[in-house]
C-alpha cells in the first residue's frame, strides 16, 4: 500500500470549461461567477473585475436562493435521476457501480478516499480504464475516460454518460453537507445515480424539482438477515472471532483493545478516524483474513462507511458518544449505520447479529432499529471563491475573516438549505487573514484538510502559510527538522504521529493546487507512508498476549522528520 502512495501520475487539471472562458455577456455574468471551479476563478475574477466595480450593485451576492442555477452545464442537459435508497448491506451501491461499470464514460463520487480507491480499483480489474483523484492522490490510466473521486473533487464543468454519488445522505452533514449538495446540482451526466438512505428522498426530490431532472427512485431490502440480541454481552469473557467492539473515543478503544487482548484468546484489529486511511485499510484487510490471528476488531463509528468487514456481531460498548459540543445518544441513522455492518452479504458471517455490552443500554437499541430515520429537511451550502471574491469588492477594507462572517450571517436562502458549519475555515482565515497573499490563495488554505483542533495540524498550517507568503516556495525540510521518527511507545506519542501525518497529508494536498511552491511531494508522500507503518507496528504491538507473526520494522527510521520547535511554538 505504502507504493501506491508513490506513484504519481501526470493527470489533467480539473480545469474550466470553455463557458468560462468565453466572454460572457453582463446578463449571464452573475450565474458565470456562481461556477465552482476554483482552478478558473482568478481568470475569471480579473477579467471582469473593472466591468464589475461599475454595476456591483445590480448583482446581489448575497442570495443563495437558487443554487441550481449556479451549475449551467448541468441545467443544459436534460438528466435522469436514480435514488437507489435501503438499509446498509442492500446491494444499492453495487447496482449503481454496474450503471457506471457498463457507461461510456463515468464517475464515481464517494464520501471518503477509501470508496474512492476502492471503485478506482474494482473498475480497473474489471478492465475499465479509471482514473483516481482525491485530494491527495492523482493517478491516471492510459484511455480512461471514468474517474474514482472524493465528492469535494467532482467536477462540474464536464460532462459524462454515467455519474453515481455515494452516501447522498450526507448533504445534510453540518460539515460537508456542501460538497454533496454541489455534486446533486452541478454534476452534468445523462443519468445521475444516487445512493443512500430513504431519508434524504424527500429533500432530493424538493431540490431537483426547479432543475427539470427526470427523477425515479428505487427502493432496496436488506440482503441478509440483521439479528438484535435479547441478551447483552455481559463481559468481554464472551467476545468471539468476528465480533467487533464499537466504541466513541481512541482512549476506549485502546482500552477495550487491551481488556480483550488480556483474556489470552483474542487479538484486535483497531479502526477509528484519525488512523490514516492506508493503515485503516490494513487493519480491516487483517481483521477479514481468516488465516490472521487478529479475529477481533475494535472500532469507532469509521467503520460506518468505506470498509468492507467480514463482521459477525457488533457490539456497542456504549450508546452514547461526545459529538464536539456535549454528550448526546447515538442517533437513530448512527445506529443502524453502525449495526448493519455486521453480517454482509457474501461474507463468512451470511447472518449479522447485533447487543450492547451493557444490558440497558438495549432499549435504545432496540428501538433505533426499529425506527424509520429522521427526514432530512435541509442541504448544506457554501459560497464558491467566485461568490466570496466579489462580495469582497464591496468591502475592500475587510479581511477574509470578516468578509466571510459577514457573508455567511446575511445570506439568503431557501427553506430547504442551511449555510455550512465554517467554525473550521474561520479559524483558518484568522490564522492567513494578515499575510501578504491574495484572497484566492487565503480561499485554498481555508478550504484545505486541516484540522484545528489538532495543535501540531494548526502549527504545520500556519508554518506552511506563513513560509509561502514570506519566500513564494515551501520547503518540506524546513518545517521538519531532520532526526528520527519511532514506534510510539505510548498512546500520546501514537497521537502525535498522526498529527505528524496530518501535516504530511496537507503539504501534499496544498502541492497539486499550489504546485511550483510546494515541490517535495514525493517527500511528504513517503514519509507519510512511514508515519503509516510506524503506527501499524505500535498498533500490533500494544497490549499483546500472544505473539503473531508480523514483519520487521526497525524502531527508527533515520530518514525521518519532525516538527520543529520554531512550528510548535508558532500558535499558541
Amino acid at each position: 500500500m505504502a507504493a501506491f502512495l508513490l506513484r504519481h501520475r501526470k493527470v489533467s487539471t480539473l480545469g474550466v470549461s470553455g463557458i468560462l472562458k468565453d466572454k460572457l455577456e453582463p446578463c449571464r455574468l452573475h450565474v458565470a461567477l456562481r461556477l465552482g471551479a476554483l482552478a478558473g476563478a482568478c481568470n475569471l475574477s480579473r477579467e471582469y473585475s473593472t466591468s464589475y466595480d461599475n454595476r456591483a450593485n445590480k448583482f446581489d451576492f448575497l442570495d443563495l436562493t437558487c443554487p441550481h442555477a449556479w451549475y449551467p452545464v448541468a441545467r443544459r442537459k436534460n438528466r435522469k435521476i436514480f435514488l437507489h435508497v435501503g438499509p446498509t448491506n442492500s446491494g444499492k451501491t453495487y447496482q449503481a457501480l454496474k450503471q457506471l461499470e457498463s457507461s461510456p464514460s463515468g464517475v464515481y463520487c464517494g464520501p471518503l478516499r477509501l470508496l474512492a480507491w476502492e471503485v478506482a480499483k474494482r473498475l480497473n480489474k474489471a478492465k475499465v480504464p479509471c482514473d483516481l483523484i482525491t485530494g491527495q492522490e492523482r493517478e491516471e490510466v492510459d484511455g480512461a475516460k471514468h474517474k474514482a473521486v472524493t465528492v469535494e473533487m467532482a467536477d462540474v464543468t464536464s460532462s459524462y454518460s454515467c455519474a453515481v454519488v455515494d452516501e447522498i445522505q450526507m448533504l445534510g452533514c453540518t460539515t460537508r453537507g456542501f460538497s454533496f449538495t454541489r455534486a446533486l446540482l452541478g454534476i452534468s451526466a445523462d443519468e445521475l445515480h444516487l445512493c443512500g438512505d430513504p431519508a434524504a428522498v424527500p429533500l432530493i426530490q424538493e431540490i431537483l424539482k426547479p432543475t427539470g431532472d427526470d427523477v425515479h427512485v428505487q427502493f432496496y431490502e436488506r440482503l441478509s438477515p440483521l439479528v438484535p440480541s435479547q441478551k447483552s454481552l455481559g463481559s468481554f469473557k464472551n467476545i468471539q472471532t468476528g465480533d467487533c467492539v464499537v466504541t466513541f473515543s481512541r482512549r476506549e478503544i485502546y482500552k477495550l483493545k487491551g481488556q480483550i487482548e488480556r483474556g489470552g484468546k483474542h487479538l484486535c484489529s483497531v479502526v477509528y478516524g484519525s488512523l490514516p486511511p492506508e493503515t485503516r485499510t490494513r487493519q480491516a484487510t487483517m481483521f477479514n483474513d481468516a488465516s490472521s490471528e487478529f479475529d477481533v476488531l475494535v472500532a469507532s463509528d469509521a467503520i460506518g462507511m468505506g470498509l468492507n468487514l467480514n463482521i459477525s456481531r457488533i457490539i456497542f460498548s456504549t450508546m452514547k458518544k461526545f459529538d464536539g459540543v456535549e454528550m448526546r445518544d447515538l442517533t437513530i441513522s448512527e445506529v443502524k449505520q453502525i449495526a448493519g455492518r455486521a453480517g454482509r452479504y457474501g461474507s463468512d458471517f451470511p447472518v449479522g447479529e447485533v447487543t450492547c455490552l451493557h444490558a440497558d443500554d438495549l432499549p435504545l437499541l432496540h428501538s433505533s432499529l426499529k425506527s424509520p430515520s429522521p427526514i432530512l429537511e435541509c442541504a448544506g451550502l457554501f459560497p464558491t471563491f467566485d461568490l466570496i471574491f466579489m462580495y469582497s469588492r464591496l468591502h475592500p477594507k475587510k479581511g477574509l475573516y470578516r468578509i466571510m462572517e459577514h457573508f455567511l450571517e446575511n445570506a439568503k436562502l431557501s427553506e430547504n438549505y442551511f449555510i455550512a458549519d465554517c467554525e473550521e475555515m474561520l479559524n483558518v482565515a484568522a490564522v492567513v487573514d494578515e499575510l501578504p497573499i491574495s484572497l484566492h490563495d487565503k480561499y485554498l488554505f481555508i478550504i484545505s484538510p486541516v484540522d484545528m483542533r489538532d495543535e501540531i495540524s494548526s502549527q504545520g498550517l500556519t508554518q506552511f502559510a506563513q513560509n509561502y507568503a514570506q519566500k513564494g516556495i515551501v520547503r518540506l525540510k524546513e518545517i521538519f527538522t531532520p532526526g528520527t521518527l519511532q514506534v510510539p511507545k505510548t498512546e500520546s506519542a501514537l497521537k502525535e504521529l498522526e498529527s505528524i501525518h496530518k501535516v504530511l497529508d496537507l503539504y501534499v494536498w496544498l502541492s497539486f493546487r499550489l504546485e511550483d511552491s510546494f515541490p517535495d511531494r514525493e517527500l511528504a508522500a513517503s514519509q507519510k507512508a512511514i508515519c503509516g507503518l510506524l503506527i501499524e507496528e505500535f498498533l500490533e504491538r500494544f497490549g499483546w498476549q500472544k505473539q503473531p507473526k508480523r514483519r520487521k520494522l526497525p524502531s527508527r527510521v533515520n530518514s525521518g522528520f519532525l516538527l520543529s520547535k520554531e512550528t510548535r511554538q508558532c500558535v499558541k
